[in-house]
């Protein structure tokens, strides 16, 4: 009985230990595979990144006229992401201006200003931010019947709402609500 038990712990043994190699052997050959992979791709970001930097330098030797370069500075001209003032409402007058109710200690809020913080180049000419201190704004947030923080309002120069929403997880998704 006793060696029945050996021969079936040893036989037990052997094949587990048999499968972990062949395992091992299979993952091993995977990581190789990727990083051949990655050395590929990361010659191909090489080559792309010295054509991008070409295609640059052979953009600013054209750009030599001055009203050229006039019409470029206009068109890149991007919007903004400020602090909370009434006078600012004005930007509505030439733009879009969405108040950003955001708290401090709200995480959804966090994520999206370091979000937006991260992509100030990617606000469109004419939009303007406003970020409102949630927990120091009741005035605002009765007037626009905001009820909790992470929401968003956009409103004309003398302060009518427009639209109101939350859930815009992104600059690019806020920006994808404005009207």
């Amino acid at each position: 009985m006793n060696n029945i038990l050996i021969w079936i712990v040893g036989a037990i043994v052997v094949l587990g230990g048999g499968f972990f190699l062949i395992q091992n052997s299979t993952a091993t050959s995977a990581e190789d595979a990727a990083t051949k992979d990655d050395g590929a791709m990361m010659q191909e970001d090489s080559v792309t990144k010295k054509d991008d930097a070409m295609t640059k330098d052979e953009s600013a030797a054209e750009k030599t006229d001055d009203s050229m370069m006039k019409k470029d500075d206009a068109m890149m001209e991007k919007g903004s992401y400020e602090t909370y003032a009434p006078e600012k409402l004005a930007k509505a007058n030439s733009g879009n201006v969405v108040l950003f109710f955001r708290a401090s200690w709200c995480p959804t809020c966090k994520a999206v200003d370091a979000d937006i913080r991260s992509h100030l180049s990617s606000i469109p000419g004419g939009l303007t931010v406003l970020d409102v201190d949630y927990d120091n704004s009741s005035s605002l947030k009765q007037k626009y019947g905001v009820t909790y923080q992470h929401t968003f309002v956009q409103v004309k120069a003398d302060g009518t709402l427009i639209k109101k929403w939350s859930g815009s997880p992104t600059l690019a998704a806020l920006v994808a609500q404005v009207q």
